[in-house]
C-alpha cells in the first residue's frame, strides 16, 4: 500500500524522504517489524517506542513515525513527524484496512460495571432480530457465533482495525464494544464514530492508572462525545453527570434510563425471584420483560441494552427474546447443576467494591441458608477498595471466606492483611490458597446455603509473581466434587 494513501487525514511533518513509498504493514513492537514495514513510536506504561527506533531499523522498517525530536542517522529512511504517535497509530491502521468501522454500526458500552453483560444482551438481542454481529470484550471476542481469545478488553487501535476489518469481511453489520477507560485514555479507539454509547455506571476503579477519579471520568466521558445515540443511567450519580455535561456541548440524542428516577426508559412492576426477574418498561405502549439473570443490576444491563436495540430500530420481540435467552460466562453463573447439590455454587467476576456489594446482596435475597462468600483483591491494583470490599464480604456473607486472587507482584498475605483492616465482625475465615478456599466453602455448605465465589469469573488464570498459572473455578469446583464423592 502507498504511504500516501495511508496517511490521509494526517496532520505530519515529512523530515525525510518521499511518501510515494510502497509500505507492507504498520507496526508498534519493534520486534514485530518486518521489511518495509511502518514503526510507529508510541508510549505505553513503561516503556517508550523512540527507543527502539534502531531495533525497528534492524529489522527492516522504511518508516518511522515519531512525536519526539529524535535524529535518525540512516539516510535511507523515511522519517515522518506527527503531534501525537497514538492518535496516528489508531487513524493510519484505520486508513490501511480501509476505514472498517464506517461500513458497521459500532455500539460502545462503558462504566465500571456492566459492560459485559450490557454487551452480551444487545448480542443476544441483534441476533434473534436476525442480525450479524461481532463483540468486542472482557470475556472474548466474537465474530458471528465464532470466538477469539482476547488479551484485554480493548485491544490496541492497530488490531482493532484489524478485526474489524474481519468482520467486515464476513458481514458483521453490527459490532458490540466494551469500552475501557484505558482504552479512551491511550486513544485505542480514537477516530471511532460510534452509533450508540451506553454509560451503564462509575465506582472507584482503576485508580492505579488514572490517580484520580475525575481523570477517570473524564476518560469515560469521552465515548459519549463519539456517539450519535448517547444512554445513560442516571440512577447513578455520574450518569447525571454525563448528562449534565452533555447538555453543556448542546448534544443531540441524549436518552436516559433507570429503575428510580424519572427517565426516558424506566423500569417498574419488578417482580424477583429466585431464578429470573420480571419487569416493564414502556416503549411504543407497556411490554414486558423476562429476564434469567437476578439482581437489580441486571435489570440495569437490560434496560441500557433494550432501550438502545429500540433506539436502533429492532422489532420488540427480538428485543424480548435475547433478553429471556441471555446467559453471561461468569456473571452469576450458577456452576455445577448437574451434580444436583442441595446447595447452589455461583461465579461472579465481582472484583470491586460495587461489584462485590451487587452479586452477594442478589444472592442473600434468594439464599434459604446460609450465604457463604470466596473472594480476595488483586495486587499491583487500587489499595483502598481491600478494606472496603472485606467490610461488604463479612457485613453480607453469614461467612466469608478471604483469600487470593491475582496476587501479580504482590505478597498474597499482604493483599489479605489489606483486606482485614476493614473487617469489624468475626465471621470471616483466611486461606491463602484459593483452590482450599473454595474446598473449605464446599466442605461446610448445608442444605438451602448459597457459596458465591468472587472475583474471578470468566478468567481461567491466576498471575503469582512472575509466572501465570491455568486457573478455572467451574473446573476446580467440579474437581473438589468428584474428590469428596
Amino acid at each position: 500500500m502507498e504511504l500516501k494513501n495511508i496517511l490521509t487525514n494526517i496532520d505530519y511533518e515529512l523530515v525525510c524522504g518521499n511518501v510515494t513509498s510502497t509500505i507492507n504493514k504498520i507496526n508498534y513492537d519493534s520486534r514485530k517489524v518486518e521489511e518495509n514495514d511502518i514503526f510507529v513510536c508510541i508510549k505505553g506504561f513503561a516503556t517508550d517506542g523512540h527507543k527502539y527506533i534502531n531495533k525497528a531499523i534492524e529489522n527492516g522498517a522504511k518508516v518511522i513515525i515519531i512525536q519526539d525530536d529524535v535524529k535518525i542517522q540512516n539516510e535511507n529512511i523515511i522519517v515522518i513527524k506527527v503531534s501525537d504517535t497514538r492518535k496516528t497509530l489508531a487513524c493510519i491502521g484505520a486508513n490501511y484496512y480501509n476505514n472498517p468501522s464506517k461500513k458497521m454500526k459500532v455500539i460502545g458500552v462503558t462504566g465500571t460495571n456492566g459492560k459485559t453483560t450490557t454487551t452480551f444482551m444487545i448480542k443476544d438481542i441483534l441476533e434473534a432480530a436476525g442480525k450479524k454481529v461481532g463483540l468486542v470484550g472482557t470475556i472474548a471476542n466474537y465474530i458471528g457465533k465464532e470466538k477469539i481469545h482476547t488479551e484485554r478488553t480493548t485491544p490496541e487501535s492497530l488490531e482493532l482495525q484489524e478485526l474489524f476489518s474481519e468482520m467486515v469481511e464476513n458481514g458483521v453489520e453490527y459490532c458490540i464494544m466494551e469500552v475501557s477507560s484505558h482504552s479512551l485514555e491511550l486513544d485505542r479507539v480514537y477516530g471511532i464514530q460510534f452509533e450508540g454509547g451506553i454509560f451503564t455506571n462509575l465506582t472507584r476503579d482503576h485508580l492505579d492508572f488514572h490517580k484520580t477519579f475525575e481523570n477517570y471520568y473524564k476518560a469515560k466521558f469521552k465515548l459519549f462525545e463519539r456517539s450519535r445515540i448517547k444512554l445513560v443511567n442516571i440512577d447513578d450519580n455520574y450518569g447525571k453527570q454525563v448528562i449534565e455535561d452533555l447538555n453543556l456541548l448542546n448534544a443531540k440524542d441524549i436518552y436516559s434510563f433507570s429503575l428510580k428516577n424519572k427517565s426516558d426508559f424506566k423500569a417498574f412492576d419488578e417482580n424477583m425471584g429466585s431464578k429470573n426477574i420480571n419487569f416493564k418498561v414502556k416503549l411504543d405502549k407497556e411490554e414486558e420483560f423476562v429476564l434469567n439473570i437476578p439482581g437489580d443490576y441486571n435489570v440495569y444491563n437490560s434496560l441500557g441494552a433494550i432501550a438502545m436495540c429500540y433506539k436502533l430500530g429492532i422489532d420488540i420481540n427480538a428485543i424480548k427474546k435475547g433478553i429471556e435467552e441471555t446467559l453471561v460466562p461468569g456473571r452469576c453463573e450458577r456452576v455445577c447443576k448437574e451434580y444436583n447439590l442441595p446447595y447452589e455454587i455461583i461465579v461472579d467476576y465481582a472484583h470491586t467494591p460495587d461489584g462485590l456489594l451487587n452479586i452477594l446482596e442478589t444472592a442473600k435475597a434468594f439464599t434459604k441458608g446460609k450465604l457463604i462468600s470466596v473472594f480476595g483483591c488483586g495486587g499491583d491494583r487500587d489499595k483502598v477498595k481491600r478494606p472496603q470490599m472485606g467490610k461488604i464480604g463479612v457485613d453480607i456473607s453469614d461467612v466469608a471466606i478471604i483469600t487470593s486472587d491475582n496476587p501479580r507482584s504482590e505478597d498474597p498475605m499482604s493483599i489479605i492483611e489489606d483486606i482485614k483492616a476493614g473487617l469489624d465482625k468475626n465471621n470471616y475465615i483466611i486461606i491463602e490458597n484459593r483452590k482450599e478456599a473454595i474446598r473449605k466453602a464446599i466442605s461446610i455448605a448445608k442444605k438451602d446455603d448459597v457459596i458465591v465465589i468472587a472475583g474471578k469469573g470468566h478468567e481461567t488464570y491466576q498471575i503469582l509473581k512472575d509466572k501465570t498459572i491455568h486457573f478455572d473455578e467451574r473446573e476446580v469446583v467440579k474437581e473438589i466434587l468428584d474428590s469428596m464423592n
